[in-house]
């Protein structure tokens, strides 16, 4: 999935702040320089519905009112958000 497309479909904001996130967001981490979000979108009774995303520091500003950028989101959906964030943590 492209960035523009997962911004779409998840309605991922791009460019951000890792506060605008938290309070959007559930499951948010600060994780080195990138912010990892482990999102939920429903996709039907039964099926996956847990996506990854990686956000980058845009600036030097490392605090909650920097400015980040998306950089990657998972191609597949998953069972939980234990299993997205892992994603987003090799990214």
């Amino acid at each position: 999935m492209t960035i523009n497309e997962a911004m779409k479909t998840y309605r991922l904001p791009n460019p951000t702040t890792p506060e605008d996130l938290e309070c959007r967001w559930s499951k948010v981490l600060n994780f080195g320089d990138k912010v990892l979000l482990a999102g939920y979108y429903y996709s039907g009774k039964g099926k996956p519905s847990y996506f990854g995303a990686v956000y980058e520091h845009l600036d030097d500003d490392m605090s909650c009112e920097g400015t980040i950028g998306l950089r990657a989101v998972s191609n597949t959906e998953f069972e939980d958000d234990g299993h997205a964030m892992a994603w987003a943590m090799k990214q």
